[in-house]
Parts: structure tokens; C-alpha cells; sequence
């Protein structure tokens, strides 16, 4: 008997198109493809694959994806796009996530439960293993929550104290090592702290116009900061034909500093609404990881030019004023 829609089923497992997606793990296995993703990253996939088929709202995903902190409807279009390079989706095309303008995203791949391994084992009175589908109305995805305190089984209590005491011997080998090795590689994988703090790097804008058709000119509006911040007294910023080389990828802001060494990297991203064009900019400090300053800039799309000049010029004036209360702060 199939288990009633008012009661959905929570599971852990799910067939996403062509990727099994798994809560737990984190991770979306394609064949022989494996990738992991970020905590938010899953929950938005998720929260899409809860209601497939359907449009979920940018308020209701900052709701379920973003419920412990304020963020603008920019960390939704820019995670969605993430997703959909994880995924291998074309936004012009989608077979994964489609754009409904002015209202939302759509999952639009078909969506079913994939077996629980805890109920995979033959039936000790049939010897069959259950192959009955899971209705698609009656799955809920298993959305992980940081929050939900751990579950302690019986059979796992007997453990406690013997985990409880590797813990604590290997709190102590790490603080021994810490201290008789200072300079080794203990630290977290932030940016060097020595960078010169009077140096920044632009990352290539993401193009989330509807279509993605103004990929032109969001790297123009890319290189045209890069050649703004440049002329800037004292401020080293690295060349265009560096920056791109992270265009589409994923990379970690703490690696990209380090490697073009640099102590703050600005990113963002181009959008369109009609007559309007919209950019959205982000400065983040490479050794921390926390965003310095942010602003956005909305402007009647008619001569790209004079708009590329106009922004950059603006966000050069207000990123050399944060950069320098920066590095008098240090």
C-alpha cells in the first residue's frame, strides 16, 4: 500500500534526471562522475525537488535555503547558477532548472526516490526485495538541518566513552604538534595574511540576464574595473588574462587570493530587466573570507559604453576608500 500524499515520505536518496542525489553525503553521483556540494548549495536543490515541476518563489527559497540570515535575491540567482554548472545545465536550453521570469525557478527533471539502503536487505519472509516506486507526490526530499540534534541509538551508547576518549587524545596530539611545530601547515585555508593589502582581484561577472545573453557584456564590465582599479596610485591588481582564467569555475575565494596574490578579491553579476541592467558588486576580504563592502548599481541600458565607464568608476572610488580603511585597520 502506497503511503498517503497528506503524509509525505522523507527520504534520503533521489533520482534527479541522471544524478542520484544523496542528503546525507552531500554528494550527486553521475555514472562515474561524483561531486559534493555545499550545504546550501543541496538545500536549494532540494527545496526545487520538493515541488517538482512547480515554481518556488526567490522569497520562499531565501526562506528555506537562507532562514538563519539576510541575504538579498542576488545570493539566490548567483547560487542557482553555481547549481547549474555543478549540474551541467544549459540555462538556455534546461532539462535540470528553468527561469520563470519575475517569479522563480522550476525544476524541471523528472524526480523519484531511489531505494533506501536500510530497507534494501530481502525480506526474511519472501526473500524478495521490495521494488515497488515511490510515488513522486509523496516524496519530500531530506533536507539536512544543522540545527536537529544527533540521535543516540541504544546499541551506540556502549561506544561513547571510548569515542569520547579518542577525542580527547587526539585534541591533545594536535595541540602538541601545534605548538612544537608553529610554522607547519596548521592553519585554516585562508590567504596569506602577508599579501599586500593594497591589492585586489576581479573576477569575471556572471551574466544571469534571462538567456544568459549578455555574457559581452558583463566581461566587458569585467575588464573595464580591471582597468579602472589599475590606474588607482599603489594598488596592484592582476591582469584580465589571470581573472578569466576562473570564469565558470568554482574555486574557493581564499585559493584564487592566494594564487594571483591579492588580499581582496570583488565579484558579481550582470542582470537585465527590460530597458534596465543591473550590477551587483561584492568585495571580499581573502584572509577571512567576510565581504568588506557590496553595492549595486541600476542603469538604463542604452549606451553600454558610458555604463561600463559609470560603474566602474563608481565602484573604483568606493572600493579604493574601503580598501584604505582596511589597511589602516591592519
Amino acid at each position: 500500500m502506497e503511503p498517503s500524499s497528506a503524509t509525505p515520505l522523507h527520504i534520503s536518496a533521489l533520482r534527479i534526471g541522471d544524478w542520484s542525489v544523496h542528503s546525507a553525503t552531500g554528494q550527486i553521483v553521475r555514472g562515474h562522475e561524483t561531486v559534493r556540494l555545499e550545504a546550501r548549495t543541496l538545500r536549494l536543490l532540494l527545496s526545487l525537488a520538493e515541488r517538482p515541476g512547480q515554481v518556488v518563489s526567490i522569497d520562499d527559497l531565501l526562506a528555506r535555503v537562507w532562514p538563519d540570515v539576510t541575504v538579498s535575491p542576488d545570493s539566490v540567482y548567483q547560487a542557482i547558477a553555481s547549481l547549474r554548472r555543478q549540474l551541467g545545465d544549459d540555462p538556455r536550453q534546461p532539462t535540470y532548472i528553468a527561469t520563470v521570469p519575475r517569479l522563480g525557478y522550476q525544476l524541471v527533471a523528472p524526480v523519484s526516490a531511489l531505494p533506501d539502503p536500510a530497507n534494501s536487505a530481502p525480506n526474511s519472509q519472501s526473500g524478495s526485495i521490495p521494488t515497488q516506486p515511490t510515488a513522486l507526490s509523496t516524496v519530500r526530499p531530506h533536507l539536512p538541518n544543522a540545527s536537529a540534534p544527533p540521535v543516540f541509538h541504544p546499541r551506540r551508547k556502549a561506544f561513547v566513552p571510548a569515542a569520547i576518549a579518542v577525542a580527547l587524545s587526539l585534541v591533545l596530539l594536535a595541540g602538541f604538534l601545534i605548538r612544537v611545530r608553529p610554522n607547519r601547515d596548521f592553519a585554516a585555508p585562508l590567504a596569506d595574511s602577508t599579501q599586500p593589502q593594497k591589492s585586489i582581484a576581479v573576477l569575471p561577472l556572471l551574466d544571469l540576464t534571462q538567456g544568459m545573453k549578455e555574457g559581452e557584456f558583463a566581461d566587458g564590465m569585467t575588464e573595464e574595473l580591471i582597468d579602472k582599479l589599475a590606474k588607482v596610485p599603489g594598488l596592484r591588481v592582476p591582469p584580465p588574462t589571470s581573472s578569466f582564467v576562473y570564469k565558470g569555475k568554482q574555486v574557493p575565494i581564499a585559493d584564487i587570493a592566494r594564487t594571483l596574490g591579492v588580499a581582496y578579491v570583488l565579484d558579481g553579476s550582470v542582470r537585465k530587466d527590460g530597458t534596465w541592467v543591473r550590477i551587483a558588486t561584492r568585495l571580499v576580504r581573502a584572509d577571512n573570507g567576510y565581504v568588506a563592502w557590496s553595492e549595486t548599481y541600476d542603469r538604463p541600458f542604452k549606451d553600454i559604453l558610458a555604463i561600463q565607464d559609470d560603474i566602474a568608476t563608481a565602484v573604483t572610488k568606493a572600493l579604493t576608500q574601503s580598501i584604505a580603511v582596511g589597511s589602516n585597520q591592519n
